[in-house]
């Protein structure tokens, strides 16, 4: 089952979803390839501290974030990858590197990646290594109101 706190949030605002198991998987492009779904297509996030403060960035799985662009888009000098000391108990009900992309509903703000923007369709992790959720970009959207900002580039491996 999908994290209850994502269940629960997508239930109540009436948002159409599809939860899909597949087998385990840890990294994003291994979770795309289980379940058959394209890298682009596949959102996972990333977290971040900016300016000290904890922040999650969603971009396809086949993309990596780039902290110059970040930095120059927010127009901050202090942005860095989280450690998992950092996170691990900021998502209750989620196994650890399986954090959904709706940071707002565990108090974190989020920066979605301009290049998923033209998805009709997202999938991401549900909470689990087993399982994840697709549904319509627009939808995460309008519960997430994220930042859409340019801070990711095509990883070559």
């Amino acid at each position: 089952m999908p994290a209850l706190k994502l269940k629960n949030y997508l239930d109540e605002h009436g948002v159409k979803y599809v939860n899909i198991k597949h087998s385990q998987a840890y990294t994003a492009q291994e979770i795309a390839a289980s379940a058959h779904i394209k890298g682009k297509g596949f959102a996972k996030s990333v977290l971040v501290k900016i300016d000290g403060q904890m922040a999650m960035a969603v971009l396809p799985a086949s993309y990596k974030v780039d902290f110059d662009m970040l930095k120059e888009a927010l127009g901050t000098d202090k942005a860095r990858l989280a450690n998992e000391q950092e996170f691990k108990d900021k998502f209750p009900g989620c196994e650890v590197g399986a954090m959904p992309i709706f940071g707002n509903i565990y108090g974190l703000e989020v920066y979605v990646a301009a290049s998923l923007v033209e998805d009709e369709e997202i999938a991401f992790n549900a909470g689990t290594h087993t399982e994840l959720i697709r549904l319509a970009y627009k939808d995460f959207e309008k519960l997430v109101r994220p930042k859409i900002v340019r801070f990711s580039f095509k990883s070559t491996v």
